[in-house]
């Protein structure tokens, strides 16, 4: 770790024409929560009484990943915004399909149903706390910019 550190920094290999533009990234990484609202839309109203449940988190996914990235892209100080909002989104995301084939999955089948709903957010929480934690504390250690 110590000789990394010593040497001198490296061009990059992959060339500047080659690199995703920073703009293009943020519509990438907004294109997938994008995508859970409309396709849980005709999901949820195929059997609307058994799946009413997959456009609330859909929302909330496109919602949390919305602001993260709104966040982002007006340049608000600091990253927690940003960390918190596509935490939440990923965390939706996969909430709604453990909740929706969980019961169909070796192993997991034979865990109880509210753990569908609630271990994603369990696990997730103290992760997303860490990462606003760690990018507070680097920000404070930098200095005001």
């Amino acid at each position: 770790m110590l000789t990394a550190t010593a040497r001198p920094a490296r061009r990059s290999a992959v060339p500047d024409t080659a690199r995703v533009p920073v703009n293009r990234q943020i519509t990438i990484t907004l294109a997938s929560p994008s995508m859970t609202l409309p396709s849980a839309h005709p999901v949820s109203a195929t059997d609307w009484a058994q799946d009413w449940y997959l456009l609330v988190i859909g929302a909330v996914a496109f919602g949390a990943a919305t602001a993260g990235v709104v966040h982002r892209r007006r340049h608000r100080p600091g990253d927690t915004g940003h960390i918190a909002g596509m935490g939440i989104a990923y965390t939706a995301m996969l909430t709604a399909f453990y909740v929706d084939n969980g019961p169909h999955l070796p192993l997991w089948d034979r865990l109880p149903a509210l753990t569908f709903w609630f271990l994603p957010s369990v696990i997730a929480a103290p992760v997303i706390a860490r990462a606003i934690i760690r990018a507070s504390r680097s920000r404070l250690s930098r200095g005001p910019s």
